[in-house]
């Protein structure tokens, strides 16, 4: 079926291409253009993502060198450096944001897990954000500090999947807890944030919504025990205590009770004090739970690694974040390949022969299931694993 194809226009076939017509009728994306189509821009966009273009020039380059396959790349006729960045700044990013929700939801429904580490039966998330600097003097729109720019990636982050399942850009100046108010809680699901999200008004908009947080305790966090559980210490947990919030204001925010773990990690030798608003599960669950979080961290280590998010091809705010979102389009379309040829390779391998290969002939199937690439290798720590079966 793919006989004769290039391997990048049999990656774009896992793309559904109704859906993002739809999104872009719905947008008006295409009103008045002629040739260089919203569907050309991001194809150009995955390009220089899959290839990891370090700008405009460097990404126009790779392109102009294969004019004469623009045609089967389904890149469109006239893909110019003018065209492209006149695109970036003047089509909505929405258009982006919104096929890339899609996307993160088709990974995620071929990603679930069932053998999670801790038995649950909601989904369980991690909350984060990760800053990327920017120079103020050319992104004048992204004040973070005096002599400083930045933008901040707020990303809810599926732990059973390994996909984001919401993502927010906003300026560097932001406020993480600010973020919290974009969420929408899902009943039996479990939220697991770190303690600079801390804001006891918002945390008890989780516990309305039926929802469970996993969070840790801030150095003035003032508890009043109300009863307290049996604990085996040989598991690391010092106390398990139920009670309520001290001061008048705090009691204002959160009325309701709260639970207090202090646990000891012995392989990093220090002491955690997790809340949570759960009182089924045990301590030592409660406590895997938040070692989890890490998994958001690598997140954002891995993309900004291996995926072009700290250079950018436009200095507008809607360039930055067109390419940021075709980033993350990206990123889903990779995980969702890997799982649907059932690739049993890191997904950070297959980014590398992917990059390597776009524009070979070879089926796409072929190529990351029946080659060895044992050269293809990077530290664990560096990697970004996912499990495809």
């Amino acid at each position: 079926m793919n006989q004769g194809k290039y391997i990048f226009a049999q990656l774009t076939e896992f793309l559904p291409r109704r859906v993002f017509d739809h999104i872009v009728s719905r947008h008006d994306g295409n009103k008045k253009v002629r040739s260089f189509t919203c569907w050309n821009q991001m194809l150009c966009m995955i390009f220089g993502q899959l290839t990891a273009r370090d700008s405009m020039r460097d990404l126009m380059l790779s392109l102009e060198a294969h004019q004469s396959k623009y045609y089967h790349l389904g890149l469109g006729a006239s893909v110019t450096r003018t065209n492209l960045g006149k695109a970036n700044r003047n089509r909505s990013y929405k258009i982006f944001e919104d096929f890339a929700y899609v996307m993160m939801d088709k990974a995620r429904q071929s990603h679930y897990r069932e053998d999670f580490e801790v038995k649950v039966d909601g989904n369980v998330y991690a909350f984060d954000s990760s800053t990327i600097d920017l120079c103020l003097s050319v992104f004048w729109w992204a004040e973070f500090r005096k002599h400083k720019g930045g933008i901040k990636l707020h990303t809810l982050y599926d732990l059973k999947t390994s996909i984001p399942i919401f993502v927010l850009i906003t300026s560097a100046k932001v406020n993480d807890m600010n973020a919290m108010d974009y969420l929408h809680y899902e009943s039996g699901s479990f939220y697991i944030f770190d303690r600079g999200y801390v804001d006891f008004d918002r945390l008890y908009r989780v516990n309305e919504s039926e929802a469970w947080f996993v969070t840790r305790a801030k150095k003035n966090f003032k508890f009043r025990r109300m009863y307290s559980r049996e604990v085996d210490k040989s598991t690391g947990v010092q106390c398990d205590q139920i009670g309520k919030l001290e001061g008048f204001y705090q009691q204002k925010d959160y009325p309701g009770k709260l639970r207090r773990i202090k646990y000891h990690d012995v392989e990093l030798g220090r002491i955690f004090v997790f809340i949570t608003n759960n009182m089924d599960l045990t301590a030592v669950e409660i406590a895997l739970l938040y070692k989890k979080r890490w998994m958001v961290e690598l997140f954002f280590k891995w993309i900004k690694q291996h995926l072009k998010v700290k250079s950018f091809w436009g200095t507008t705010i809607n360039a930055v974040k067109i390419q940021l979102y075709c980033a993350i389009i990206a990123y889903c379309l990779v995980a969702s390949i890997g799982y649907e040829l059932k690739v049993e390779r890191p997904i950070y391998e297959i980014l590398q022969i992917l990059s390597i290969s776009l524009l070979d002939k070879t089926p796409i199937r072929e190529i990351l299931t029946n080659c060895d690439y044992k050269n293809v290798k990077e530290l664990d720590y560096k990697q970004l694993k996912i499990n495809w079966i």
